[in-house]
């Protein structure tokens, strides 16, 4: 499964609403394992089933390069993962890293020589889809919904019971094995530079920040703390076959804004799962006790405001970790990741990059726009249009003050011009 773990680096009865849980996305209204998905990957699979598509296959690197033409994801976008944290971990080491690439939705995993490509998607309705492709069928690829193996990572306690995506940070000795004696991090856009990146190899300029990418702990009894000299380098052709992959690259600047997306993506889903089943058990409940429809139970808008709130901090980068020292990419992934997506008639982008001090120019998330967003239960879209109004007008909250006032202008003027139906309902 597309586990995106790197090492040294997606009607309950009312009596059953308070036993929530790592089940509680398998019951309506999501019905997680029984609800046929709507991605484009399940779009994809339903067009070469009518022979519309086809996906050829060469014999280095299988069906890799076809799958990523066809869903639209660049190959710049590639990131190497050393540590043997995945399904195929038997394939995965310092010398043969699994790949990962990426677009606004799609995550595809990748191993030389492996059985399998992985696929992980961001559906609008069921949160992390999981996929995979059979790289040894020469003759009829199909792409395999997986409900079971990846939920035992990606559907529990790492991600908050919800199927969602998961990147970790982590020291990992020569073979790839996590030393999982020394911790680890869960990664987000909030984690500091430093503890981020182990297990995973870095292509790029990041100065003399710390951080753990391209580590290798050779000799566990080296004194600590172990010393990284291996920061910056120019390429990892020293490291790996570089043409087993499609790129030479395992561009930090990718990596970052992975980092931010994958959480986002959680969020998200976390907000319309915590929505849909909030209003679901209300709907039962007032039916059970004979009241009259309408009624908004203040367990329901509480437990909405409490998921929307953590969505707009994810949106707005809230507590976002500093980076201390400018950051350059060593591929076209920051260029073409720039060209995407809508523009104000200033020319300002959601995507344009500072990669100074933070990540973003202008920081409020560019998955604003995603299918995901939009499918939010409307009650969450209006508390979340509501809070990012507020605090673009320039309220006084702590957690916001990392924005300032032409940072909030910034924001709102573009939000108004490239997605203006988004205050509308808290408008009118």
């Amino acid at each position: 499964m597309i586990r995106v773990v790197g090492a040294a680096l997606v009607v309950m009865a009312p009596c059953a609403h308070a036993a929530r849980g790592a089940d509680e996305y398998k019951q309506p209204p999501i019905e997680y394992s029984k609800s046929t998905p709507d991605n484009r990957i399940a779009r994809l699979q339903a067009a070469l089933d009518r022979g519309e598509v086809e996906l050829p296959r060469e014999s280095r690197l299988g069906y890799l390069r076809a799958l990523l033409e066809r869903l639209e994801i660049p190959p710049e976008s590639q990131m190497l993962v050393f540590s043997k944290t995945s399904m195929q971990r038997d394939r995965i080491s310092p010398r043969t890293p699994r790949a990962i690439y990426f677009d606004d939705d799609v995550y595809v995993g990748y191993c030389h020589a492996g059985d399998d490509v992985e696929m992980a998607v961001a559906d609008p309705q069921l949160g992390a889809v999981f996929y995979t492709l059979d790289q040894t069928n020469h003759d009829a690829p199909k792409l395999i919904r997986e409900t079971h193996r990846c939920l035992q990572c990606h559907g529990a306690t790492q991600t908050d019971d919800t199927p969602g995506f998961l990147v970790r940070s982590l020291f990992v000795g020569g073979s790839g094995l996590p030393i999982l004696s020394e911790g680890s991090h869960r990664v987000d856009h909030t984690t500091p530079i430093e503890d981020r990146w182990g297990g995973w190899y870095i292509t790029g300029a990041s100065g003399a920040q710390d951080h753990l990418g391209n580590l290798v702990i050779r000799d566990r009894d080296a004194p600590k703390p172990w010393k990284n000299e291996a920061a910056n380098p120019a390429d990892l052709r020293d490291r790996l076959r570089v043409d087993n992959y499609p790129t030479p690259h395992s561009d930090v600047v990718a990596l970052l804004v992975f980092e931010h997306q994958t959480h986002v993506h959680n969020l998200i889903i976390k907000a319309s799962f915590a929505a849909r089943q909030a209003l679901h058990y209300e709907a039962g409940l007032i039916k059970a006790l004979g009241e009259p429809e309408g009624n908004r139970l203040e367990s329901t808008t509480r437990r909405i405001e409490n998921a929307g709130e953590k969505l707009v901090e994810g949106l707005l980068f809230a507590n976002e970790a500093p980076i201390k020292e400018p950051i350059a990419g060593s591929s076209s992934f920051a260029e073409a990741f720039t060209q995407r997506g809508p523009r104000d008639a200033q020319g300002r982008s959601l995507r344009n990059l500072q990669l100074s001090s933070r990540l973003f120019k202008h920081p409020c998330s560019y998955l604003i726009y995603s299918p995901t967003f939009d499918a939010l239960p409307s009650v969450m879209q209006d508390y979340v249009a509501r809070r990012l109004r507020e605090i673009l007008a320039g309220e006084n909250d702590e957690s916001y003050s990392h924005l300032s006032a032409a940072d909030r202008q910034a924001i709102s003027e573009i939000l108004r011009e490239t997605k203006p139906d988004l205050f509308g309902s808290v408008e009118r």
